[in-house]
């Protein structure tokens, strides 16, 4: 496949789960660029321009969901796709929807179900495949 599938923004203050994200994301064919905290993520999301944006929720200076809520007033990212990958307790999912959240990835988080919420992202931005085609959600068949 030529170029890479998309380019996302990975914001985390714990610079492990930065790096899983990255190699993760990467070993997909995805462009990652990383942030440190929310406050980082506005300062680096106009040069990058990122196609999804992953957010933690608990950062220093701006914390996940004061950063999706700022991304979704700026005209300019207003429509970016935002997930947030946290322990997602009811305050976070609640708050992050308020916010325009698109996603929600529980911590811990398998690598698959990361790549598959970010693919979900990129193809609702992106316009719909020439067959019209889309991958159905039900894996596998139910047995008595």
């Amino acid at each position: 496949m030529p170029g890479a599938s998309g380019r996302v923004l990975v914001v985390d203050d714990n610079k492990v789960i930065r790096q899983l994200i990255r190699v993760n994301l990467e070993l997909e064919g995805f462009e990652v660029v990383t942030a440190a905290d929310g406050a980082e993520c506005l300062e680096v999301v106009h040069q990058v321009r990122p196609d999804v944006v992953t957010l933690d929720v608990v950062m220093p200076r701006l914390d996940g969901l004061r950063t999706a809520a700022r991304l979704r007033s700026d005209p300019h990212t207003s429509r970016l796709p935002v997930a947030i990958i946290s322990a997602c307790t009811q305050y976070e999912v609640e708050t992050g929807l308020a916010a325009g959240v698109d996603a929600f990835l529980a911590k811990p988080f398998e690598p698959a179900e990361l790549v598959r919420v970010v693919r979900q992202l990129l193809r609702r931005e992106a316009p719909p495949s020439a067959d019209g085609s889309r991958e159905s959600g039900r894996a596998g068949s139910t047995r008595g």
